[in-house]
């Protein structure tokens, strides 16, 4: 299913794009489908295995402070909803996502049907990256907001995970949350974080794949 998800949004790229790609194994299996295709790009990303990868299919990649826009990005993520927010739980690298979610003229995500709700509900947490002066400070906020602030760890790694840019990665889970633009200001808001893997304004447009075929959500430009 994420193979047939790639392939459908292989459609959206034309010769010339200077194109996003995030991480994960629907993007991995996108790039590979690039190379098949032949189409010529430019590519940037925010993920050191999809960097590896381009790297070994000999995909044309672009350094990320060098580019200011963006003409399509695609990325997945764990959970999103038809109001265009969406929840990424996993790799830690949301800083850079989100900045090239602002630079492209389409944030795309794919996914299959089962991360597609009417409101997100909060089945993973979410991902905050901060400065590590400010943990035990954003740790108490997050608190008095009514989540649980989690350090975030690896696999084999003694003490907390850092993010690509060095800083401290942290779970933080809500059990209910109403708002989640007024949950996702708040928690920017607090000195010394950095970002947050919630995202309730990038999302442009929506690849949803199922049994029965796919569908397209777009945002309206109003909102």
């Amino acid at each position: 299913m994420k193979k047939r998800c790639a392939q459908e949004a292989l459609a959206y790229i034309q010769d010339g794009m200077v194109i996003g790609l995030g991480g994960g194994s629907t993007i991995a299996h996108l790039a590979r489908f690039i190379k098949e295709s032949g189409k010529q790009v430019q590519v940037v990303t925010p993920s050191q295995e999809t960097e590896a990868l381009c790297v070994e299919l000999g995909l044309s990649l672009l350094p990320l402070r060098q580019i200011a826009h963006v003409d399509i990005a695609f990325d997945g993520c764990d959970e999103a909803d038809r109001q265009f927010y969406a929840l990424k739980s996993g790799g830690g690298i949301h800083v850079r996502e989100k900045l090239i979610a602002n630079m492209a003229d389409e944030y795309m995500l794919l996914i299959d049907e089962s991360k597609l709700s009417d409101t997100l509900q909060f089945r993973v947490p979410i991902v905050i990256e901060l400065l590590e002066d400010a943990s035990a400070y954003v740790k108490r906020k997050v608190e008095e907001l009514g989540g649980r602030f989690v350090y975030k760890h690896g696999e084999g790694k003694y003490g907390a995970l850092m993010s690509d840019h060095g800083n401290v990665l942290a779970d933080v889970w809500f059990e209910r949350v109403e708002d989640a633009r007024k949950l996702n200001h708040a928690l920017k808001c607090i000195a010394g974080v950095l970002d947050t893997s919630l995202l309730t304004r990038e999302v442009t447009a929506i690849l949803v794949v199922s049994d029965q075929g796919f569908e397209v959500l777009k945002k309206d430009s109003d909102k």
